[in-house]
């Protein structure tokens, strides 16, 4: 029966790995969005005017990314933690000799659902960073038909 447990816990784990896989996505956007934010800070106190207004503009957007990413991987680590919890009862079902397939559905489900958030985060951030950086009109010369 234990082969079995270690079977059915297979499909959890590869989850625990995908969802490893997405930090490691959003930990490297997190740090590069630090990054950029800390140069912005350094330059912001040296602007005036216009420039100034781009800097404070980029400095929320930056605020937003970060915000989302913040709360992507924290909804993942919680759907990481319910995976663990999912292969856990899996396993102590096995030692109590009892199916416990509620509690066991019931935690899947939520880490889940979880994941799906943590990725409906990870799309606002895309669709914000797709929003804000789009190139002027002039550098691409569209008028341009020869090339």
């Amino acid at each position: 029966m234990i082969a079995q447990t270690i079977q059915l816990s297979l499909a959890p784990v590869f989850v625990l790995v995908a969802i490893g896989n997405i930090m490691n996505i959003l930990t490297t956007r997190l740090g590069r969005l630090v990054d950029r934010s800390r140069e912005l800070q350094v330059v912001h106190p040296s602007t005036s005017g216009i420039e100034h207004d781009a800097i404070v503009i980029e400095l929320r957007y930056v605020d937003q990314r970060i915000a989302l990413i913040g709360r992507a991987l924290f909804v993942l680590v919680l759907s990481g933690i319910g995976i663990g919890v999912t292969v856990g009862m899996l396993f102590l079902g096995e030692l109590l000799g009892q199916e416990l397939r509620i509690p066991t559905e019931v935690s899947f489900f939520t880490a889940i659902t979880l994941l799906m958030a943590a990725l409906i985060y990870l799309l606002l951030e895309t669709r914000l960073v797709a929003s804000t950086l789009r190139l002027p009109p002039e550098l691409l010369e569209l008028h341009r038909k020869d090339i």
